[in-house]
């Protein structure tokens, strides 16, 4: 019943900017938890950065600085601003969504964000 439609990759050149888009099919207020994690090529997933539902926000120490997390309750979407992007930023980007009491999240299908150097 829960769909997490994504949008916003492409390929930029390093140093460039990209605002990656997640709309939710129900209210975000039913999350506990929203945000993004990156898969790499040959690596595991990993955080990119979440926010939780009292606006408590988390960023991977390779992103603090650049990328900035952000929620739209009204249009029930999280943004993802990406600044100063480096070629060790491609990765397929994926939208993750958490319920406090329900143990499997929802996962984006994923957008794919390339950096050329």
């Amino acid at each position: 019943q829960v769909q997490l439609v994504e949008s916003g990759g492409d390929l930029v050149q390093a140093g460039g900017s990209l605002r990656l888009s997640c709309a939710a099919s129900v209210s975000i207020s039913s999350f506990n938890t929203m945000g993004w994690y990156r898969q790499a090529p040959g690596k595991q997933r990993e955080l990119v950065a979440t926010i939780t539902s009292d606006g408590s926000t988390n960023y991977a120490d390779s992103v603090k600085g650049r990328f900035a997390l952000s929620r739209d309750n009204a249009k029930n979407a999280v943004y993802l601003q990406m600044n100063s992007l480096q070629p060790e930023d491609t990765a397929v980007y994926y939208c993750y969504a958490a319920k406090l009491f329900r143990r499997t999240p929802y996962w984006g299908q994923g957008t794919q964000v390339t950096v050329s150097s």
